[in-house]
Order: C-alpha cells, then sequence, then structure tokens
C-alpha cells in the first residue's frame, strides 16, 4: 500500500433504498485499508434507514429529521469526518476495489491537487451493465456559454481517456477532496455552498478551487459506475423542484464566480444562453421562476460570498478563460512510478 493517509467517504442518501445497499459494499471492499465511511441521512420515507441499520457497526450513520439538502448535508458529514482525503459518493455508485487506493495515490502526485475523480461508466437503475458501455464522466469541463458538462458523458467507452490529465473539476457523485483545500477554500465555514440545496455545487466548488489556486487531476486507473439521472436531453422527465434549483443554481453560481474578463471575452455567448433559460422559464417552465425570487431575496448574502472569493482569488484572468472552451479542455498530469510515490511520502515525511 503506497499511503496511510485516513480517507473519509462521505454519503448523502435520500429514499435511495435501491442504491445503498450495494453502494456501502463496494465502499467497504476496497483494497485501500484506511477509511472511515459517514452517511448523513435526509429524512428518507421509502426504507433506506431499515437498510443504514444494517450498517451501524462498521459506519457513522447520522439521521436527520429533515431534508436539509444534498450541498448541506454533505458539509454535515465532512464536519464529523477525521480523514486526510474526503471521498463524496453518491449513493447510486459503484466503485470497482482499487478505486479509492487509485485517486490517492494520484492526488499525491502534485500538492496543488485539490480534487482527483476517476473514470466513471454509466450503469443502469437495477445495477446492470448497458449492453454498450458508456462513459458517465471523467472530469468536468466549461463552455463559453457557462454551462458544465461531463466530459466522455454518453460516449462509447473504447479505451480512451487513458491518460493521466489536468481537467477543471470532477462531479461530486464521485470526487475525492483533499482537506486542507476543503479548508483553504471554505465560504463562512462552508464548502459546499447550501443555498445550491442540491444540483450545480459540485461544478461552483471546482470554479472556486481554481480561482484559489488548487487543481484537479484525472486518473484513469479508478474506474466506477453511476447511475446518472439528470443529463442535459432529460429536462422534461427531471422533477420541477430540481429543474428550478438548476435555474437558481446557474445564476448563483456565475454571481459568486464570475470575473470581468471572463464575462467581456464571453458576453455573447453568456447572454444568449441567458436569454434562452429566461423564455424558457416564462413561456414553459414556469415552476423554475422561484428561482428568479429566490435570488431577489438573497442577493446580499451572495454578493458577499463574491466579495470574498475574489478577495482571496490568487490566479490570472488568462488562465481561468483558457478552460471555457466548447470542447472539453484538459491539460497533461505526470503519471504515477514507484520512485515519484516514493519521493511523495519522504516530501510527507
Amino acid at each position: 500500500m503506497a499511503y496511510n493517509d485516513l480517507v473519509s467517504v462521505t454519503i448523502v442518501t435520500y429514499n435511495s433504498g435501491r442504491f445503498i445497499k450495494r453502494c456501502l459494499e463496494s465502499v467497504l471492499e476496497q483494497k485501500y485499508p484506511n477509511l472511515e465511511v459517514v452517511v448523513i441521512d435526509n429524512a428518507s420515507t421509502d426504507g433506506t434507514t431499515d437498510i443504514l441499520e444494517r450498517f451501524e457497526d462498521r459506519c457513522r450513520i447520522h439521521y436527520n429529521s429533515q431534508n436539509i439538502g444534498f450541498a448541506a448535508a454533505q458539509n454535515q458529514a465532512i464536519s464529523l469526518s477525521r480523514g486526510e482525503w474526503i471521498l463524496t459518493l453518491n449513493p447510486d455508485v459503484l466503485l470497482l476495489k482499487n478505486f479509492i487506493q487509485a485517486l490517492v495515490e494520484a492526488g499525491q502526485l502534485d500538492p496543488k491537487v485539490g480534487t482527483v475523480c476517476g473514470k466513471l461508466l454509466t450503469i443502469r437503475a437495477t445495477f446492470d451493465l448497458p449492453e454498450k458501455q458508456l462513459v458517465d464522466s471523467t472530469g468536468i469541463y466549461f463552455t463559453p456559454m457557462l454551462r458544465h458538462l461531463d466530459r466522455g458523458s454518453q460516449e462509447v467507452d473504447n479505451g480512451h481517456y487513458v491518460n493521466f490529465e489536468y481537467v477543471f473539476g470532477a462531479t461530486a457523485a464521485a470526487a475525492l477532496y483533499r482537506r486542507q483545500m476543503i479548508e483553504d477554500i471554505q465560504i463562512d465555514g462552508e464548502f459546499f455552498d447550501p443555498d445550491f440545496f442540491v444540483y450545480r455545487e459540485d461544478a461552483d466548488v471546482a470554479w472556486r478551487a481554481q480561482l484559489m489556486g488548487w487543481r484537479c487531476i484525472y486518473t484513469p486507473l479508478a474506474r466506477g459506475y453511476h447511475v446518472r439521472n439528470v443529463l442535459p436531453g432529460n429536462r422534461r422527465a427531471l422533477p420541477p423542484e430540481i429543474n428550478m434549483h438548476s435555474v437558481k443554481n446557474r445564476f448563483l453560481m456565475r454571481i459568486k464566480n464570475m470575473t470581468g474578463d471572463l464575462y467581456r471575452r464571453n458576453w455573447f455567448s453568456i447572454t444568449v444562453r441567458d436569454i434562452v433559460v429566461v423564455c424558457a422559464c416564462l413561456l414553459r417552465e414556469h415552476t423554475s421562476l422561484k428561482a428568479f425570487l429566490y435570488l431577489a431575496r438573497n442577493w446580499r448574502r451572495v454578493l458577499a460570498k463574491r466579495a470574498e472569493i475574489m478577495k482571496r482569488r490568487r490566479v490570472k484572468d488568462d488562465y481561468i478563460a483558457s478552460w471555457f472552451s466548447y470542447k472539453p479542455v484538459s491539460r497533461p498530469a505526470p503519471r504515477p512510478t514507484a520512485r515519484g510515490l516514493a519521493k511523495a511520502r519522504a516530501a510527507r515525511g
């Protein structure tokens, strides 16, 4: 085993009875030995808590009396955890046995790596593999319209994405975060922004981390499976509340993290996309209009968060702008070697 850093796996459940048993089993079967598992249940009503009770001897489980949202519950789990690394994990994810070990080894390659992601592949809600194996995510990227997408999403897995690469960020469905980075970039003691409640909170973290000088590395050696429910093309099939949070969080993320230079470079693309979003809410998706009411009521708090982020920004405009492209942007990263791992261990003492 290359490293003995404690890894805390943090999982938030909400009516996750279909998935949570096999998810937890895949975590507890990891080859990496130094693990703790923290689960926060957000007042599930589908029998999830009955399943969780069977794991109370092997996991730390907290049962909330109400659904406080994914972002706040993950913050709660992180505050209860002790690890030097935090692996946020969705209940609908299955990990291959070397997943965590591969993530930790990749994270040790560069002290400025604050986030590590692996190769997630798609799996059916029954946890059966599809006939054609599709990529779910190999990291996230941003377009000039400020859309954030999963790199490789829905592409047939034909053996590509085999190199170690720096990418913009990771999906929180299975992202390894360095504790040092979490403490460095949190705002008012919060890593994930609870204003987001659910959806896009990982993209917000990725953007903030980049602004503050942290890097995200992708390793092809960490592989897992994810049941993906939210895709750009299936918006109409999603609950209205999820779509409302999607609209709200799009603007929250921008208000907090957008720099003047990035807006000047991409103002036309941003404006076109905004017109599409606003018109869709006015003409069809009326329930999402509540997003704009939320922003109006809370703009002072959001602007205060923006001021804090901009005050702590460490990178130049050209660097941030280089990540926003209609094609996924990545940069070469070193591949682990026995000598490199030994050197990293020695540097850590």
